[in-house]
């Protein structure tokens, strides 16, 4: 074992590796497999990782050992022992390391929910596992132990207490999820957590994985006042991920992360490194940027579900009640307000109501964005149109119900009156600021259009009759990337097939780039409605730009923004933009999906007035559609 981390690190940052798990899969290994085992299993590419890291300069890496605790271990059915993954697991790293290299053992949770059951768990049995697992990587040759991804402070509070029982002087770093303002999913505030880690002992204390990078800084910013006291730690992942395609994609570049980690450092970060979706080419960014020397001797090389038919899919006949009801030789605009993440909802409810007082057609309703939790959407759905009259879009995702529930859902809303459903799947639950969340997605948003065009028809998945049809219009997401739409428009012609109406698109800030979309779909019988966003700020154009799946704002239009240095006249600046942009494409497109930026609804209604005071009708789409309907 290494002496001297806790030393260097008071003098100087140092800099750790990347993600395992997420660059395995990377490199062609299936979604699902259990990556521990791969260090008896393909020890090869546990080792060549861990080079590929050391080349792109990390100072320390971690052994691939996250989950290989015995409650872990046993539900996995494998014939290999703890004692042999994590002694395996910290023998390969080491091997990697040679003489210069710190070796962390990783170690996650359990897995096991707290409090405890006292009936099936206790505080020993946790401990005796911990240990368990920290004697093998000792033994394996690691330096130190890195306690990361933790929830419950209970639960980290007995790993730190177990390895410092076990062994008094090998540093422990531990680290636990700050989803959002730097507090963990159960609220508490990471200072608190901070001060409790180290009254047991821990010698750096800090955050890894979240939601993104920006939540990050703002629990480093929270934990900045700590530096002082103990030295703090950062791995941030490379962004909310999304789901494309069965593949979970991480979007945010390494320039981009490489900034904001520099912004870490100066908060008093010692210990930086990356976590999910992130690689030696993010690691290798960040050795650049914070200027680290690398050891003599190691060089640069950094590598560059089964749904019953009930039939024949026949398509909806006519375009549903939301989409008929709207107001003929006006451009529809559907506005988008999200539900609160608490119960004061009024600022909502002012909002819906100065929209449809300005002319807007319908509001759209998200449902726990960013899997992140809110009201429900479906209440607020029903409250808005009761109260103002207007119609409303119900945001529906597969990531939150199964088939049963969906279904309950979905005819919920006809009972309650709603006509407009927006069938996605949803953002990963990974993402989510609650403890102990899990996807369903026991169908996706093909699926989803199928159940809902089957209500419309009078059928439930089963087949079976429901004594009444529903009149739903079934809206769908797009995703439009003009330098290669052909997949994403693929997806979009099958969901026309299926049944959807209307389209709503991620943000698009290119008119030509909308000129370009309405023609691709043209042939389709379906309102495309672009997606617009009204940027308020040179900082929430490069959070969205870098952090969120799917937007992507031009270079241009970002650097227009850091132009001037007052926030009121960057979002004067964004505004205009906005301006511009419907006034380019509002004599062409079939509608627009206007989204209210941080919920700031005033900011849309000054859009609505805009559009309606010029007395723009679009493409026209709509009345053919209901001409075709008659």
């Amino acid at each position: 074992m290494k002496s001297g981390f806790l030393e260097i690190l008071a003098e100087k940052v140092l800099l750790a590796d990347g993600a395992l798990g997420t660059f395995f899969y990377e490199k062609g290994i299936g979604l699902g497999t259990k990556t521990d085992l791969l260090n008896v299993t393909d020890p090869e590419l546990v080792y060549s990782v861990h080079e590929e890291y050391i080349r792109a300069g990390s100072q320390v890496i971690e052994t691939n050992t996250f989950g290989a605790n015995r409650f872990r271990i046993s539900q996995l059915g494998s014939n290999f022992s703890v004692e042999e993954i994590n002694v395996q697991g910290a023998r390969l790293a080491s091997k990697a390391a040679g003489r210069e290299i710190f070796v962390a053992g990783s170690i996650g949770p359990t897995g096991i929910d707290f409090p405890l059951d006292q009936d099936e768990y206790s505080e020993d049995i946790i401990g005796q596992a911990f240990r368990e697992q920290m004697v093998a990587l000792l033994e394996g040759g690691a330096d130190l132990f890195i306690l990361e991804t933790f929830t419950y402070l209970d639960e980290l509070l007995l790993a730190v207490g177990a390895a410092k029982e076990l062994d008094e002087g090998v540093p422990v770093v531990a680290q636990m999820l700050f989803p959002a303002h730097g507090n963990t999913p159960l609220g508490l505030d990471a200072v608190e957590c901070a001060r409790a880690c180290m009254d047991r002992g821990c010698d750096v204390f800090g955050t890894n994985c979240g939601r993104g990078v920006k939540a990050m800084l703002q629990a480093i910013e929270r934990l900045s006042e700590m530096q002082d006291q103990i030295p703090l730690s950062a791995f941030p992942n490379a962004g909310i991920p999304e789901v494309i395609d069965c593949r979970t994609v991480y979007s945010t570049p390494p320039s981009y992360m490489a900034e904001k980690v520099e912004e870490m450092v100066k908060l008093g970060v010692r210990l930086i490194g990356g976590c999910c979706g992130t690689t030696p080419a993010h690691i290798h960014e960040f050795q650049k940027r914070l200027h680290l020397r690398r050891s003599s001797s190691i060089s640069v090389s950094v590598p560059a579900s089964t749904i019953r038919d009930s039939g024949p899919q026949r398509s909806a006949q006519g375009p549903g009640g939301l989409l008929s009801s709207l107001e003929k030789d006006a451009l529809p605009l559907f506005v988008e307000l999200d539900p609160p993440p608490h119960l004061q909802v009024e600022n909502v409810l002012n909002g819906a109501e100065e929209l449809a007082r300005a002319g807007a057609s319908c509001i759209t309703l998200a449902e726990n964005p960013l899997a992140v939790l809110r009201a429900d959407n479906l209440s607020l759905a029903h409250i808005i149109k009761e109260r103002f009259g207007i119609e409303t879009v119900l945001h529906l995702t597969c990531r939150d119900r199964n088939v049963l529930g969906l279904q309950a859902q979905v005819m919920g809303a006809h009972l309650l009156g709603i006509r407009g459903i927006l069938a996605i799947t949803g953002d990963p639950a990974s993402s989510s600021d609650q403890p102990g969340v899990s996807g369903v997605f026991d169908i996706k948003s093909y699926g989803l259009v199928r159940m809902i065009s089957g209500f419309n028809r009078g059928v439930n998945m089963a087949g079976r009759d429901m004594k009444s049809q529903t009149d739903f219009s079934i809206g769908v997401a797009f995703s439009f990337k003009p330098n290669n739409p052909g997949l994403q428009l693929r997806r979009l012609e099958k969901k026309a097939s299926l049944g959807a109406h209307f389209v709503m698109t991620q943000p698009v800030f290119d008119a030509r780039a909308i000129e370009s979309m309405m023609e691709l779909t043209s042939h389709l019988d379906l309102l495309i409605l672009p997606g617009l966003f009204p940027l308020i700020s040179a900082k929430n154009a490069e959070f969205l730009h870098h952090e969120l799946p799917g937007i992507s704002i031009p270079s241009s239009i970002r650097k227009r923004l850091w132009k001037y240095e007052k926030v009121e006249d960057q979002r004067r600046a964004g505004i205009e933009i906005t301006k511009r942009l419907i006034e380019e494409t509002a004599s062409f497109v079939d509608g627009l999906y206007l989204i209210s930026p941080l919920n700031k609804w005033e900011v849309p209604v000054d859009l609505v007035r805009m559009v309606r005071g010029a007395g723009w009708k679009g493409s026209g789409k709509m009345e053919k559609m209901r001409r075709k309907d008659t």
